[in-house]
Formats: structure tokens, C-alpha cells, sequence
């Protein structure tokens, strides 16, 4: 049993590393922002508007946003002390051990493989809106559509699996062509956004916000146990004290809040990076940090302008900002709107694509999983082996799996990560004291702790069939460490 909670040794700032070490402060902020602007932004605001929490999705990304604000401190001070290309994973054998090393390692495989995936599937959408406005027409339906798309089955969703091949072959070139790449998009897309907020705020009909938070129902046709409600209103039900799934309300509030979170799984990706990083011991938490604020601020302004220029009521769709903008008459924003998504989620894709790759190289470099994923090519300086699988993996699930169960799946194992770093800060202080911290959490233990809490509460409102799927995602992982890993273990060699 203690080879199960074995920990590895800090990883230092000059600790060998055959990645090449060219990243500052303002890319790391740039690729934090690419990725948390985008798919929260331009796809989630208005399904989650729609469907869960009405005009209060405000308070739903200032309560994700308080969680995520918690987490991304830890980190910072976890990045800055641990380092290493693993991020949480790393954090993990450092602090708890490694069975909980390679359980957030699986956590982490989850959250990139199907966040590029769900992202591929709104990018798809705006993709064929941009076609439109430009050719008057878009592709057909079955190359929209995974077969098991429940509304619109169809062949495959082409647009969503060439972008991931795309994007697989920028990151071949080597980590610095990626980070130039997505700081020209992150304007492109910042511009567009800027646009959006310029246009809209012009049109807003403060009927729209009442009531800011819609009466509580329950969803119809869920009132039994349903696969897509809610755990905890599962839970409630069970023991004979709920209605079933219900939205809106408070209790909508919430649930928006854990469908939301997606749209922070940015700042986990600027982690990743460790190792590519000028002087990581300052400029990780610069990265992680401002791009989590600058990012929340503009949520919480243009989600607050969306719902007030059209009712929350007609937001589910596939592209809700630019629908907005087509509902009000402002057409040409609506087209320039589309650009900027399209940019936007391209770069959501990018850094998430990275840092699964990473992640994989390092856990590939521990002994974890097999050993040609660590492999560096010499002259790019990127792992080719680990861009491929993955890229395949994602390819196949952004063209046949519809968004909804993509992005919950990739909340939970966001939500567990986070839970982890957040635990992991408060282990090392205690066994650790005398580590140098660059950058310490505020408020400790206080920040941690609620970091912990909010995040470990905000699961509890992901659908019955998220955790179920997560679920079975965890056993499969730990067959994976007691069959292969385990014995594989570098720390088991010694």
C-alpha cells in the first residue's frame, strides 16, 4: 500500500528537460486567454441561458468564476514551487502520492481529449454560419452531424474533425510557432468580442433581464429519474424529498454555474508549459492569473449584454452571439461576430490540444504509460508520437459525439483536477514547510479550502449520466495503473 502513495522528488527550475524553454509572461497570458475565450463565450452563454439559469447567468460565471479563482491560486503557488510539464499530475506525485498522481493524470486525459472535441463541435457551427453569410449556403446536414447527434443524425461532422487535424499539424512546428500563432488569433478574436460589446450595448431592452431570475420548474418529461438530471436532484429523489430535474431559480443558478465551467478550463492548460518557460517561477503565475481575470471580466459583460438584447428564451442554439446580432438587425457584426468565434475556438482548441501532449509526455517520461509518448522531436522540439494519438482520439469523438455530453464530461474531470491542486496546496505546506514559494496563496488555508469545497459542490449539479460516463472513465484508468503503470513506474525501478 505505501507504493501506492509514493511521491516523487520537486522538480527545479533547471531540472533536465528536452523541451525548449521559450515562452514568456505575455505568451503565457496569451495562451491562457485562447483558451478560456471561446466556447464559454460564444457557444455556452447562450444554451446555459436558455436552458438552466436565464439572465442570472450572470451569477452563474461569478459563482464559477470564485471557484476558479481559488483553483487558479493554488496552482499558481504549485506552478511556482512544483513546476514540470504535468501541471496537476505533477502537483499530485509531488504532494499525495502516485495512484492519486495517475488518478488526476486520467482526470486531465479527460478533460483535453474532450474539451477539444466539444469546442470542435461549436466551432463547427459558426464555421457554417461564417459560410452562409459569405456563399449564402453551408454544408449539408450530414456533414454537420455525428450519427449520434440525437436531433440531426448524420454521417460525420466534417468541419469539427479536419479543424483538430489542422491544429495537430501546427503543433508539430514546435511550441513557439503555436504560442505566435495563437497570440495573432487572441487579437482577432478580443476584437470581435469588443465589437459585440460596442454593438450590443446600444440595443439592450431591459425587459429582457425580468425576470432576471426565471421561477423554478421542473424540466418536462424529467419530473421520474432521468440519466440527464442533475446528480443531486437525483440524490434528493432517491430519498423521497424531490421533483425531479428542475431549472431556473436558484437551483439553475447553480446548475449553469457547472455547465459554465467549462469556459475556465483555460488557466490548467497555461500550466502545462512548466518547462518551455523563461523563468516559470514568475511568469506561470502571471499567465495563469491575469488571463483568469481579464477573462472573467468579459463573461460577465457579454453575457450580461446577450440576454439583454434577446430574450434568454430563444439563445439554445449552436451560435447564440451571432444569432443575437441577426434577431436585433446588426448583419454585419453578426458576420464579423462568426470570424472572431471561429478564431476564438480555434485557439480554445490549440492550447488544450498542447496541453494534453504534455501531459502525456509526462506521465509517458515517469513510466506511467509507454514510453515512446515522451519522445521529442529534435528539431521542433514537440512530442510527434502523443500529437497523434490524441489528435485521433479527438478527431473521432468531435465528429461523431454531440456537445452537450462532451462538455459535461469534460467538466467533471476539470472540476476533480481542480479539487486536487487545491488539496495538494495545504498537503505540502504541512509536509513540506521549507519549500521555496515564489508565489503563495493568499488567505491560506482559507483560499484552498473554499477552492476545494466549491468546486468538489459545483459536481454535484452535472448530470446523472456525466458521472456515470466518469465513472466508468476511472475504472478504466485504474485497470490501466494496477496492470501497467504500477509496474512500469520509474520510482518502482528505484
Amino acid at each position: 500500500m505505501s507504493n501506492l502513495f509514493r511521491t516523487k522528488p520537486v522538480q527545479t527550475e533547471d531540472a533536465k528537460s528536452d523541451l525548449k524553454r521559450t515562452l514568456n509572461g505575455f505568451d503565457l497570458t496569451m495562451l491562457g486567454v485562447g483558451a478560456i475565450i471561446g466556447a464559454g463565450i460564444f457557444v455556452l452563454t447562450g444554451k446555459t441561458a436558455a436552458t438552466a439559469a436565464g439572465p442570472a447567468i450572470i451569477l452563474s460565471f461569478i459563482i464559477a468564476g470564485i471557484a476558479c479563482a481559488c483553483a487558479a491560486l493554488s496552482y499558481a503557488e504549485m506552478a511556482s514551487s512544483v513546476g514540470g510539464a504535468g501541471s496537476a499530475y505533477g502537483y499530485g506525485y509531488a504532494t499525495l502520492g502516485e495512484l492519486p498522481a495517475w488518478t488526476i493524470c486520467w482526470m486531465l486525459i479527460c478533460e483535453y481529449t474532450v474539451a477539444v472535441a466539444a469546442v470542435s463541435v461549436g466551432w463547427s457551427g459558426y464555421f457554417n454560419d461564417f459560410l452562409i453569410s459569405i456563399f449564402g449556403s453551408g454544408l449539408p446536414d450530414y456533414l454537420r452531424h455525428g450519427p449520434l447527434d440525437p436531433l440531426k443524425p448524420g454521417l460525420i461532422n466534417l468541419p469539427a474533425a479536419a479543424i483538430i487535424a489542422v491544429l495537430g499539424l501546427l503543433l508539430l512546428r514546435g511550441a513557439k510557432t503555436s504560442a505566435r500563432f495563437n497570440a495573432t488569433i487572441v487579437a482577432i478574436k478580443l476584437a470581435a468580442i469588443l465589437l459585440f460589446i460596442a454593438v450590443a450595448m446600444f440595443h439592450v431592452n431591459p425587459a429582457n433581464w425580468l425576470p432576471f431570475i426565471p421561477p423554478k420548474e421542473v424540466v418536462p418529461g424529467v419530473s421520474k429519474f432521468a440519466w440527464d438530471m442533475p446528480l443531486l436532484d437525483a440524490i434528493s429523489l432517491a430519498a423521497g424529498g424531490g421533483e425531479g430535474a428542475a431549472r431556473f431559480g436558484i437551483v439553475g443558478i447553480f446548475v449553469g454555474a457547472s455547465t459554465i465551467f467549462f469556459a475556465y478550463l483555460g488557466f490548467d492548460a497555461v500550466s502545462t508549459s512548466a518547462e518551455e518557460t523563461v523563468n516559470p517561477q514568475r511568469n506561470l503565475p502571471i499567465g495563469i492569473l491575469a488571463s483568469l481575470l481579464l477573462c472573467t471580466g468579459l463573461y460577465i459583460l457579454v453575457s450580461g449584454l446577450l440576454t439583454g438584447i434577446v430574450s434568454y428564451t430563444e439563445l439554445n442554439v449552436d451560435a447564440p452571439v451571432s444569432y443575437a446580432l441577426l434577431k436585433i438587425g446588426q448583419t454585419w457584426a453578426a458576420g464579423i461576430i462568426s470570424i472572431g468565434a471561429v478564431a476564438g475556438l480555434t485557439t480554445v482548441m490549440l492550447v488544450m490540444f498542447y496541453g494534453q501532449t504534455r501531459v502525456l509526455m509526462a506521465v509517458s517520461r515517469d513510466g506511467l504509460l509507454p514510453g515512446f509518448l515522451s519522445k521529442v522531436d529534435p528539431v521542433s522540439g514537440s512530442p510527434r508520437q502523443a500529437i497523434f494519438i490524441t489528435g485521433a482520439v479527438m478527431i473521432a469523438l468531435g465528429g461523431f459525439v454531440p456537445l452537450k455530453q462532451l462538455g459535461e464530461l469534460a467538466n467533471i474531470g476539470t472540476l476533480g483536477a481542480f479539487v486536487v491542486v487545491c488539496i495538494g496546496v495545504m498537503v505540502m505546506r504541512r509536509n513540506q514547510p521549507n519549500l521555496k514559494r515564489p508565489f503563495k496563496v493568499p488567505l491560506y488555508p482559507f483560499v484552498p479550502l473554499l477552492g476545494a469545497v466549491a468546486c468538489g459542490f459545483l459536481t454535484m449539479y452535472l448530470a446523472v449520466f456525466t458521472w456515470a460516463a466518469f465513472a466508468a472513465w476511472m475504472l478504466v484508468g485504474v485497470a490501466i495503473y494496477f496492470l501497467y503503470s504500477r509496474h512500469h513506474s520509474k520510482l518502482a525501478a528505484a
